[in-house]
């Protein structure tokens, strides 16, 4: 682009401060009469006209020096040089302090990028989760074990929103900006899965390249202190729900050692109920063993897509012994396409067994299943059915023409051995920790259960799921 000519206001003034001094001279000494007339108006001429061209020339060499800044600072130039021919000495003097100063510039710049990118790299690297704040509080950067932790995208981010609003942790925020140093808190957050975790606050003084002043370094105490519960859990579930069977167990063969040591048929039906019992008891641990490994792992989202449709056609396969012996129909309504992600295949068709096994077992024999699978509009429908996260899903669904279940009872359900009818239950070959197994699988898969139930019609379970955009 050329660089255009100096105005001729800006000329004339520039003019005047150069031949101003020597003019005015030249006038006096006229005016005394030191100085013949004719050969003063020539040098006068002579001053102005020579006055106006350094002018000129200084104020284009000014103006290709400015263009020459202003190219560098966006960009368009490496070099403080103007094009053109040599500037004048004054100017040339000026340029080459500017190419000196830009060349300073830029190595600092390239100085702080580096310590920048080295500084990005560490944070990325450490393999405990790492998050950086600003000075508002508000997270600036969060490294890949960081991610891990949270999950990526929106999810991490409402993660570490309900993360950073925790009480506890909100005042150990203000403490270490306010220069209390480092601080350490122990936080259990129980949404959107329970986590336990250890944080160091760690304030940046100085700040970050990027302008960080606080980080948060982060351990997760979430798998020990569930192996911790698990452990007391499963030995005050086993030897609390164990007793009954084995006290049965005891007395059938106290029974069969005394007085019905010589009878046949007390001895062939105490045994058939021997062996129930046992296999009660072994379903028993069975399901407490899962539900413990389900726990413990509840935390971790899970990795991979599951194809829900093909699921629940496979788990309906694989259920028609138990189907065929209760006398039971199923109704199958699949969409095909319904993929779940993240998602966990075995744990989801737990999920899908589970809800099945309920189904036959409470409802009536000869009765109806329906089981279905469809894609889930972002929030739910306009109708009275449930309104679900503002975001794409999958649902799964299974209702049964049952006894239906008293409103009372629903929000307890998914609590271990809680039992609308314990003998009935029982009868039915129930542990108690079906739908405990469930509640806790939907939890690690970031969804929603939902019950439904009437007295006299029957009950539906639904399961969202989160799925694939588009």
């Amino acid at each position: 682009m050329p660089i255009a000519a100096p105005p001729a206001g800006r000329v004339l003034a520039a003019a005047g401060l150069m031949g101003g001094a020597p003019a005015l001279a030249l006038l006096l000494l006229l005016a005394a009469g030191w100085v013949k007339p004719l050969p003063g108006v020539l040098a006068l001429i002579v001053t102005a006209t020579a006055s106006l061209m350094l002018a000129r020339l200084w104020l284009g060499n000014l103006a290709r020096l400015r263009e020459a800044i202003r190219r560098a600072e966006i960009g368009e130039s490496d070099e403080v040089a103007p094009p053109g021919p040599a500037l004048l000495p004054s100017v040339e003097e000026i340029a080459d302090a500017m190419r000196r100063l830009a060349r300073s510039v830029n190595e600092r710049a390239e100085l702080v990028l580096r310590l920048r990118q080295a500084d990005e790299a560490i944070v990325e690297r450490l393999p405990d989760p790492l998050v950086v704040l600003d000075a508002r509080g508000g997270p600036l950067r969060a490294n890949d074990a960081a991610r891990a932790l949270f999950g990526s995208g929106a999810g991490m981010a409402g993660d570490l929103a309900a993360l950073l609003r925790h009480p506890t942790l909100a005042e150990a925020l203000d403490q270490a900006l306010a220069g209390g140093g480092t601080r350490q808190v122990d936080i259990a957050l129980p949404v959107p899965v329970p986590r336990d975790l250890k944080i160091h606050v760690i304030p940046m003084e100085p700040p970050l390249a990027d302008g960080g002043r606080l980080v948060l370094l982060l351990s997760d105490r979430t798998r020990e202190r569930a192996v911790e519960r698990m452990r007391a859990d499963f030995v005050a579930n086993a030897s609390h729900e164990l007793r009954t069977p084995l006290a049965s167990l005891i007395g059938f063969i106290e029974t069969l050692r005394g007085p019905a040591k010589d009878d046949a048929e007390a001895r062939t039906r105490f045994l058939g109920i021997m062996a129930e019992q046992a296999e009660r008891m072994r379903r028993l641990i069975d399901d407490l063993l899962g539900l413990s490994r389900i726990e413990i792992t509840e935390h971790e989202p899970p990795k991979g897509r599951v194809d829900l449709g093909l699921l629940a056609q496979a788990e309906a396969e694989a259920m028609a012994p138990i189907l065929a012996a209760r006398r039971v129909s199923l109704d199958v309504a699949l969409e095909p396409g319904a993929v779940a992600t993240p998602a966990d295949g075995e744990q989801l068709g737990q999920v899908v067994r589970n809800l099945l096994e309920n189904a036959v077992r409470y409802g009536p024999e000869g009765g109806t299943v329906r089981l279905g699978v469809a894609r889930a509009a972002a929030g739910g429908g306009d109708g009275p059915g449930p309104r679900w996260p503002a975001r794409p899903g999958v649902v799964l669904s299974v209702a049964d023409d049952g006894p239906g279940i008293a409103r009372h009872h629903i929000p307890r359900l998914t609590e271990r051995f809680y039992r609308v009818d314990r003998g009935r239950s029982r009868h039915a070959g129930g542990t108690g920790l079906g739908l405990a197994i469930v509640k806790h699988i939907v939890n690690r898969h970031r969804g929603q259960l939902v019950i439904e139930s009437e007295e006299g019609v029957g009950s539906v379970f639904r399961v969202w799921l989160p799925a694939e955009e588009g």
